[in-house]
């Protein structure tokens, strides 16, 4: 919404920028490229394994789904927006997209049901290559030269499209991916390389069959994520950088274009179609898609609910305009400002509301605030299980099967392998873990725990506990800080030393904190005590970091380590356990 506003600030009302003076001919080319990086970054997140239990409802969202959102949407601009029925077909056609620069922040802040998740996240990739393909058949069929058998032309160009982008983004994909499979190229120019392939890919297949592009990019994507052995976490900070930057670059060039006057003057026509499409269209998609499935009578109304336009509707939408006002066509100024009237009064409504509709609804999962504990030790075991009795969720994750059973056993939930290998990244249940503690009496597991999570939960909750290899002090010993997360705890704690106190009789014990029994009053009370992490109310934590300020406020609980009871001095206000 921000980046849509400052478009309109910086071109129609200021006329600071000019999106079509400043790249002239290239402006299209360039958006047209851009979207297409999108695409492949967002495909490179579809796995098959996420899909199995929801792919029928996917395949009928992408299918009959897109028919129903179209003829509905299309039925609606021509009765209440007032649009040619050839020009409501096509703004119908463009409007079936929803698209993953606006779905995937809305699913980070609403955190929905894992059901829901993956079918809007699917859907939002997949349908933008599917969209442009309707809309190009479309645009055709209702304003193309005119053909003796235009059906079985547009028939024939489908084909072509589904030939040209299907095969060529599986062919460069099994090839592209070899490559990456056998690291046939240094690691820093894996990054720009596969940059480079995409872009051949998009543009060859755009030359070939136009709007073939896409569809090879996204498939292209999908087969790199699906292919074994093929390690694409690198890929995706890379992308999802350049991603970031695309998508703003492309939403305040696109609403820079904008003409306000017409946006302004479309009036309460356009907010019908806006009611249609919100209210009527897409309830009636999804009643239809997920008839006879197991998802859950509110799952459904959120799925309902959700289906914000994006990027890539905007971005058609001007491409088609151009060629239509070129045309002469009647009322083809009306498309791009009905097309961000769309998009705007979508994201608004559905931004503002949809994380309240989600969790009156009851299907937004929790923020995570769980540990992920990596190691078995004596002293894991102690704080997950003060952890755990809490209720707070934990998992303890070894490849020593002495320890994870003794976890097992005190009944906290366990993986029994190794927590950074393949399997754990398609069968370590993460439900409800929001931090890592690399705690393992291996130097190098924590190192590579905090590698492989930070990009999970963000480095912001990634902690190591210092080993007796390397405590923190020795820079030529310990790890890079960016590798091996925030120390945990303190500097002069190591996981042996933890383990050594709680041999000899040191325990971890919980206290309340309070208004007048403060946190600094209990560091007076109990000076030879070390404060560990505390939690609030709603069971979210604040860990002590060597490199960062602990409080614990009134009405926290916290987890501290005491020293022996005969060294204990008794407390006067607060209440241990």
């Amino acid at each position: 919404m921000f980046l849509l506003f400052a478009g309109v600030v910086l071109g129609p009302l200021t006329g600071l920028l000019d999106p079509d003076a400043l790249l002239g001919d290239l402006l299209f080319p360039v958006v047209s490229s851009a979207v297409a990086i999108i695409l492949f970054e967002g495909s490179l997140t579809l796995r098959r394994e996420e899909i199995t239990d929801t792919g029928p409802v996917l395949r009928r969202l992408l299918t009959f789904g897109v028919l129903i959102t179209w003829a509905i949407i299309a039925a609606a601009a021509h009765a209440i927006g007032g649009l040619s029925w050839p020009l409501a077909i096509l703004f119908g056609a463009i409007l079936v997209v929803t698209g993953p620069t606006v779905i995937g922040p809305m699913l980070r802040t609403i955190r929905p049901t894992r059901a829901v998740g993956q079918l809007l996240h699917w859907e939002g990739i997949i349908i933008d290559p599917l969209g442009a393909v309707l809309a190009i058949l479309v645009f055709d069929l209702a304003f193309g030269a005119q053909a003796e058998q235009p059906w079985l032309d547009a028939l024939a160009s489908l084909g072509l499209i589904a030939a040209v982008g299907g095969l060529a983004g599986a062919v460069v994909g099994a090839l592209w991916g070899r490559v990456l499979r056998n690291h046939a190229l240094p690691d820093y120019l894996e990054n720009p390389a596969t940059l480079l392939i995409v872009i051949i890919t998009f543009a060859l297949c755009e030359a070939l069959a136009h709007e073939s592009g896409l569809l090879a990019v996204t498939v292209l994507g999908i087969w790199l994520a699906n292919m074994p052995r093929v390690v694409i976490e690198d890929l995706l900070d890379f992308k999802e950088s350049l991603t970031v930057l695309l998508v703003s670059a492309l939403f305040v060039l696109l609403a820079a274009r904008l003409d306000l006057d017409s946006l302004l003057g479309l009036g309460l026509p356009a907010l019908g179609v806006l009611a249609v499409v919100l209210f009527v269209a897409r309830p009636i998609q999804i009643a239809a898609v997920t008839l006879g499935s197991p998802l859950a009578l509110a799952e459904r109304a959120l799925l309902a609910w959700i289906a914000p336009r994006g990027i890539v509707a905007a971005a058609i939408a001007s491409l088609f305009a151009l060629k239509l006002e070129a045309a002469q066509v009647p009322q083809a100024d009306l498309l791009v400002p009905l097309t961000f009237a769309m998009i705007i009064g979508t994201v608004l409504w559905q931004g503002l509301t949809a994380p309240a509709v989600a969790q009156l609804l009851g299907v937004q999962r929790p923020k995570p605030q769980g540990v992920l504990f990596v190691g078995s030790n004596p002293a894991v075991r102690a704080l997950a299980g003060k952890l755990h009795e809490a209720g707070i969720d934990v998992c303890i994750a070894d490849n020593v099967w002495g320890n994870v059973r003794e976890a097992r056993m005190a009944g906290i939930t366990t993986y029994y392998g190794n927590p950074v290998s393949r399997h754990a990244e398609h069968n370590l249940d993460l439900s409800g873990l929001g931090q890592l503690f690399a705690m393992s009496l291996r130097y190098d597991t924590n190192t590579l725990a905090c590698v492989r999570y930070g990009g999970v939960f963000g480095r912001g909750q990634v902690y190591s506990l210092a080993t007796h290899l390397a405590r923190g002090d020795d820079e030529k010993h310990a790890a890079a800080e960016h590798l091996r997360g925030h120390w945990l705890f303190d500097r002069d704690l190591s996981i042996a030393k933890l383990n050594s106190l709680l041999a000899q009789g040191y325990e971890l014990r919980v206290t309340s904190l309070t208004d007048t029994f403060d946190f600094e009053r209990w560091q007076e009370e109990q000076p030879a005590a070390l404060a560990l992490l505390a939690w609030d109310a709603r069971r979210a934590l604040r860990v002590r970091s060597a490199d960062r300020d602990f409080a614990p406020l009134a009405g926290d609980e916290l987890l501290y380590l005491a020293p022996p009871a005969d060294d204990r001095p008794e407390s006067s206000s607060g209440t241990d356990r």
